[in-house]
């Protein structure tokens, strides 16, 4: 139980994905002080980095968290933290700290696409996800950027500039590949492309919703959850309004961090 004179609690959550690593440190259980992203994942120095670089931006030291937690892909490669839970749960509570009545969860990440069913309190009661393929994820959508030579970052802006759609059938990342590169061949327009592509991105992954059942508030965690195409698309898909943070990105670590506060406050 937490001591009475102890005035800040400092908390951290780590998300190791497959792509990038994610650190959140909470002062309190409520309060989001620290922060940082490393572009790189799962068997790279981008963990230590993540964490190295949230704890100097507030002069802190691993000594001075209570607790911390660890989550994601790669969340068995960190030997000195006090827990390890699974991005389901964390994205479930990270979700609730920024829409308080949520119910459905949606997250696409580097490699999978999951979601969640929330009860109260941003527990986790059900899932579904798709760990199999690549199609439906953020690494589908980098693939493309490559084939097209297009900041992924841009997307968004270039397809609200498409004026026809283009289907992109294929439920495989590699046949999707080709049928990106006979469409450039044919001439047709890198905007109608990423449309198309942000539409495919869109079924795919609005088919896992379906399967579990939508709920209303839908909120959209992940780094995909800051493609706005990506979004409307879903938003279309599922007859609904999905809602997100600008700390989208960043759900999985906060999640992990509040989960770590509630253990030292128990």
């Amino acid at each position: 139980m937490v001591g009475e004179n102890m005035d800040s609690i400092f908390t951290m959550g780590i998300d190791v994905g497959s792509t990038a690593s994610k650190c959140i440190v909470l002062k309190n259980g409520c309060e989001i002080v620290g922060q940082s992203l490393a572009n790189a994942g799962a068997g790279t120095s981008g963990p230590r980095r993540a964490i190295t670089a949230a704890l100097e931006s507030l002069s802190l030291t691993k000594e001075d968290l209570y607790y911390t937690v660890a989550t994601g892909y790669g969340r068995h490669s960190i030997d000195w933290i006090d827990k390890e839970i699974t991005e389901l749960s964390a994205h479930a509570k990270g979700a609730y700290f920024f829409f308080p009545d949520v119910r459905t969860v949606i997250d696409i990440g580097g490699q999978d696409a999951k979601v969640l069913c929330v009860g109260d309190q941003g527990m986790l009661r059900n899932f579904v996800m798709n760990d199999k393929c690549a199609a439906g994820t953020g690494r589908f959508l980098e693939v493309m950027a490559r084939i097209l030579e297009v900041d992924l970052k841009d997307f968004p802006e270039l397809a609200e500039q498409s004026t026809t759609t283009i289907g992109i059938s294929s439920t495989c990342t590699v046949f999707a590949e080709s049928e990106v590169i006979s469409q450039l061949a044919k001439g047709t327009h890198k905007n109608d492309i990423i449309k198309g592509i942000h539409q495919s991105v869109a079924s795919r992954v609005s088919g896992l919703a379906k399967r579990l059942g939508i709920i209303n508030r839908v909120v959209m965690t992940g780094g995909v959850a800051l493609n706005s195409g990506v979004r409307r698309a879903l938003e279309d898909e599922l007859n609904c309004e999905i809602y997100t943070s600008d700390l989208a990105q960043y759900s999985g670590a906060l999640g992990a961090a509040i989960i770590g506060y509630d253990k030292v406050c128990q």
